[in-house]
């Protein structure tokens, strides 16, 4: 089957295709992709995956045609004159 594997990398996203088996699940498709080799920088025990913007485990089995997606870790930094209160 099918499926495509996307990375919102900070510039430009990366988005590979590639022919997988039938019983294939979403750590093994990110593996087969080969974006861990280009992109040391994922933790996948760190960041969400999701197909089709719905988070899912790495142990899911995907169907032809998915796109399986990495997140970014979201992380705000305070400006100086910034807090997080709303006094």
């Amino acid at each position: 089957m099918k499926v495509d594997v996307v990375y919102g990398a900070p510039s430009p996203p990366l988005l590979l295709s590639c022919r997988v088996s039938d019983d294939a699940t979403v750590a093994q498709v990110i593996e087969q992709s080969g974006l861990l080799r280009c992109c040391p920088e994922i933790n996948l025990q760190a960041q969400k995956v999701g197909v089709f913007g719905k988070f899912v485990k790495l142990d899911s089995v995907l169907k032809d045609g998915d796109r399986v997606e990495i997140y970014q870790r979201i992380t705000r930094a305070l400006d100086d004159d910034e807090d997080d209160d709303q006094e």
